[in-house]
């Protein structure tokens, strides 16, 4: 378990706010590796614990949303997966804003309740605008820069789930969710 009490007050606070969370693929969900076979076929590596993070975030009641600006089969298998529904899934955007235009007017949620998690200079035009930015341990120090948060660990290796529980810890819901796999 993460160290949630370092946490500053005013992160914590734009935390309960949240009801939708939106990732970015590659550097977040993924360390940032792309690997490619002879014939371009694409392959990444997705961290089970992160996955697991995002399955009990939903099972929450904190929706999950896919915005990247790669286009990949491998990202809508992944989501498949983890039960976020594809009409959350937004590929190929490296302007990443009409996606995020889309999401608002689909959710009619307002930018204050969704947090965004990115690692890169193109996450920043929505970053900008959601309740609770969230930047990746090995981001882009200017992405760090313009974050409200940014996490212990890096892409691929945690850093989704450390946010899935810093949420659930904000809104008060992790510990029951932790105790509940001990029945």
């Amino acid at each position: 378990m993460y160290h949630f009490n370092n946490i500053p007050e005013n992160v914590l606070e734009r935390a309960r706010n949240i009801r939708l969370t939106i990732f970015d693929i590659d550097g977040v969900l993924t360390d940032g590796g792309l690997f490619f076979d002879n014939q371009g076929q694409e392959y990444k590596a997705f961290n089970s614990k992160d996955g697991h993070g995002i399955r009990m975030l939903l099972e929450s009641g904190v929706e999950v949303a896919l915005i990247t600006g790669r286009q990949s089969e491998l990202v809508l298998h992944r989501a498949d997966n983890l039960k976020i529904p594809r009409d959350r899934i937004w590929q190929g955007y490296r302007d990443k804003r009409p996606a995020f235009a889309d999401l608002l007017e689909k959710t009619g949620l307002n930018a204050a309740n969704i947090a965004y998690v990115g690692d890169d200079v193109i996450d920043l035009p929505v970053m900008t605008q959601v309740g609770l930015a969230v930047a990746v341990n090995d981001a882009h120090s200017f992405v760090k820069q313009h974050a409200h948060w940014t996490t212990e660990n890096t892409g691929g290796r945690g850093a989704a789930r450390e946010v899935c529980e810093m949420l659930l810890h904000a809104q008060g819901t992790l510990q029951a969710k932790l105790e509940s796999y001990l029945v």
